[in-house]
């Protein structure tokens, strides 16, 4: 089929490329020229595993490509609207104006009969909104909710776990068409959901909702192991065997940050605030609270390591993405880390295996460290925040041997304790004895 994706940011440089590797023809459009020019080269705009190779395979077949002219979208029959919503400058809501936007400028190159899929991850009410701007170029609307982990995206895309399919309750809805753009994805028998707009909305913030809340509460039940000396991480083992529970998202840590999460939670507050629901969600106040008080936590865990005074102390900080197999900064627990023991006036040397161009940009007053064994030379201290599998597998013996002060901070809890500790290291975990 011809498609249209609207806006090559994280979502939509991904679906451009796995639709195209469905085997559809496929037209990107996005308004920054300059990504345009890299994806067009087949050069990614992120670090995404898998996500350069798509862009090569589906350019070199001639299946993709990349444009700046929303005129050069009006040939599809499908459109994809994966702009971003950001929290909004001033609030915690969610900012729809890039959706807005894409959706007007598109609305003057839609071919009667067209339809139009929302991906982005907008407040309940929004896709009700934009399919009556729709109704007037006689096109349909489907809201059609991406469920993406950063790491495995392209994974994701071409074999979800489920499809949601919001559509309108009058006329000819579209999900034909969806299901034929996702023909093998239906054919092998992805669950598939058909409900109303405001539904397919809920579904990706209610999820988010939760993941977020999971992982705030082992985070809760982390601050009271460590002040009665419990394990945490045994007791996420432990509660994670009821199958009503579950062991995923029970990682006691530094907390939650990226592109989603954080602002999704806000937005969800704010847009049930707006329809006179806020005490509903109130508790996904605290659900934030938790998660910006890890960061505190795992500061004061190497603060305390220095009996209180980290001024001039030489401290490693191993990771600056938000999560492994990333190259994304935002919101990351680890750069917020990272620049509060600077804050503080320790000496931060950090490395990250992808995320250090980004972090440079944003904090060029951190020390980078161009490899692992570089950022713990001469350290007093070592704290690891992004749990890539470089740092998990770190030899403690012979880390041993480069630090001038052997005292390991597992903000993620990643590491093997008695092994770092039978190296000669004094181990801190959060939540740990």
């Amino acid at each position: 089929m011809r498609i249209s994706v609207i806006g090559c940011g994280y979502l939509g440089a991904v679906h451009a490329a796995a639709m195209a590797s469905l085997g559809h023809d496929v037209v990107g459009i996005d308004v920054d020229e300059d990504r345009v020019r890299a994806l067009a080269e087949g050069v990614s705009p992120i670090f995404e595993p898998g996500l350069p190779e798509a862009l090569r395979e589906g350019i070199a077949a001639g299946r993709l490509r990349f444009s700046s002219e929303m005129s050069d979208a009006a040939a599809a029959d499908v459109h994809f609207v994966a702009v971003g919503t950001p929290q909004l400058a001033h609030g915690a809501g969610a900012d729809v104006s890039y959706v807005d936007a894409a959706f007007a400028a598109l609305r003057e190159h839609l071919r009667p009969g067209a339809l139009v899929v929302g991906k982005s991850t907008v407040p309940v009410g929004t896709a009700a909104r934009l399919a009556e701007g729709l109704a007037g170029a006689g096109a349909r609307l489907i809201w059609n909710p991406e469920f993406l982990r950063e790491g495995r995206a392209i994974r994701d895309t071409v074999a979800p776990d489920r499809l949601v399919y919001g559509v309108s309750p009058a006329g000819d809805d579209g999900v034909a068409t969806l299901d034929e753009v996702y023909a093998p994805l239906v054919a092998r028998g992805t669950p598939r959901l058909v409900t109303d707009y405001a539904t397919a909305e809920l579904v990706k913030t209610a999820a988010n909702a939760f993941l977020a809340t999971k992982i705030s509460f082992i985070n809760a039940m982390a601050d009271v192991a460590e002040a009665t000396g419990a394990d945490v991480t045994t007791l996420a083992d432990a509660i994670g065997h009821d199958a009503r529970i579950g062991r995923k998202f029970l990682n006691a840590g530094v907390g939650f940050g990226g592109g989603c999460l954080p602002k999704d939670i806000r937005a969800f507050v704010a847009r049930a605030e707006e329809l006179g629901l806020g005490d509903s969600l109130a508790f996904l106040k605290e659900v934030d609270r938790i998660n910006l008080r890890r960061r505190e936590r795992l500061v004061d865990l190497v603060v305390d390591s220095f009996e209180g005074e980290p001024a001039g102390r030489r401290v490693a900080v191993l990771g600056l993405a938000f999560k492994p197999e990333s190259d994304d900064i935002r919101d990351s627990p680890a750069l917020d880390v990272a620049v509060r023991l600077r804050g503080l006036g320790a000496k931060v040397r950090c490395y990250d295996p992808e995320a250090m161009p980004n972090a440079r940009r944003m904090h060029p007053q951190l020390k980078y460290a161009a490899t692992a064994e570089h950022a713990l030379r001469d350290a007093e201290a070592v704290v690891l925040v992004t749990e890539w599998r470089e740092f998990r597998e770190m030899d403690p013996a012979g880390a041993f041997g480069i630090v001038s002060r052997p005292v390991m901070i597992d903000g993620r809890n990643a590491l093997d304790a008695e092994a770092w500790r039978a190296a000669g290291w004094a181990y801190a975990g959060m939540g740990r004895p």
